[in-house]
């Protein structure tokens, strides 16, 4: 089995050597860069299995570096995950709506940082939406699984890989209601150290993304959502 690879941006070299040195102890082949151009340019050029990114770049800050790996195509289904000193809850929903998929506030604990990179790499290796099933229209929504693709009245909806997984479950279940822990086993199939809220930022994500659209779907107060039962227009 291929060994997995794993590229930390950073622009502290005692960090880069630190997370370097453990996740090769790890098993993991690592790349290392120090600024936010240098990232993008090792990303394309090597297409990671997970990304470590850091917030505070030189050149281009991290929000931007996790806006434009999530808005290619080559790119957007590689999880990144932000390690940085700003840790207030609204740091972690800002870099969560640009399409980060974890998110770890310096200083860090080597072994729950090792763990939660193993969920997002699980994450990423669980099988999507068969490609089999026909895509699903409500309103003028589409979600075609198979071509891991949103439309609303015919232009695509640039969802990230997460927030697809999150519409199409709800989507498959018209007129249920999930809970927040729900939603998320049943989007990832898998554990999560992810906390509630993040569902709540992806789904308020998704609604922007499908603008008129967004509506589909529904907040139950005290419950969780539910993805509304509607007619292909």
């Amino acid at each position: 089995m291929a060994r997995k690879k794993i590229l930390v941006i950073d622009d502290e070299k005692d960090i880069l050597k630190l997370l370097e040195y453990n996740f090769k102890k790890e098993g993991y082949d690592v790349l290392t860069a120090g600024t936010g151009e240098e990232g993008l340019k090792t990303t394309l050029a090597s297409l990671p299995d997970l990304i470590i990114l850091d917030l505070m770049l030189p050149q281009i800050d991290g929000l931007e570096v996790c806006k434009i790996l999530k808005s290619n195509a080559k790119t957007k289904a590689i999880p990144v995950l932000m390690l940085t000193a700003k840790g207030s809850d609204t740091d972690e929903v800002v870099g969560l709506e640009v399409g980060a998929d974890d998110y770890v506030a310096k200083p860090f604990n080597i072994p729950v940082l090792t763990a939660r990179v193993k969920k997002l790499l699980q994450r990423r290796a669980a099988p999507g939406p068969s490609v089999s099933e026909a895509p699903i229209k409500a309103g003028h929504l589409v979600i075609d699984a198979s071509k891991q693709k949103v439309t609303v009245k015919g232009k695509e909806a640039a969802l990230t890989s997460l927030e697809f997984r999150i519409l199409h479950f709800l989507a498959s279940h018209p007129g249920r209601v999930f809970t927040r822990n729900q939603v998320l086993d049943g989007a990832w199939k898998h554990e999560t150290f992810i906390v509630d809220r993040t569902v709540d930022v992806h789904i308020k994500s998704i609604r922007k993304k499908l603008g008129a659209e967004g509506d589909c779907i529904e907040t139950i107060w005290g419950s969780g959502y539910r993805f509304k039962e509607l007619r292909a227009k």
